[in-house]
């Protein structure tokens, strides 16, 4: 089990096996769950969508235009809030 050292800023830094371990590279994000009795899960952000996508179908890539429903469903599922 690794520990790590709570800064006065209440801050952690988590060491390099760790996040490697996480598959997380600089600039991502971690996402961290409360579980019962005192416990975190943290795992790698991954959004559900990407940006390279919606974009895709309006660049000639797709033949069928997006509906409203279509566009609403893309940007709820994660890449506008990245």
């Amino acid at each position: 089990m690794t520990s790590l050292t709570v800064t006065m800023k209440g801050q952690v830094t988590l060491k390099r096996e760790l996040l490697q371990h996480l598959g997380i590279k600089p600039g991502e994000r971690v996402e961290f769950d409360k579980m019962p009795d005192g416990e975190l899960r943290v795992k790698a952000a991954r959004p559900a969508g990407s940006i390279d996508s919606f974009i895709g179908r309006h660049a000639g890539k797709q033949k069928t235009p997006l509906t409203i429903e279509e566009m609403n469903e893309i940007a709820a599922s994660g890449w506008a809030g990245g």
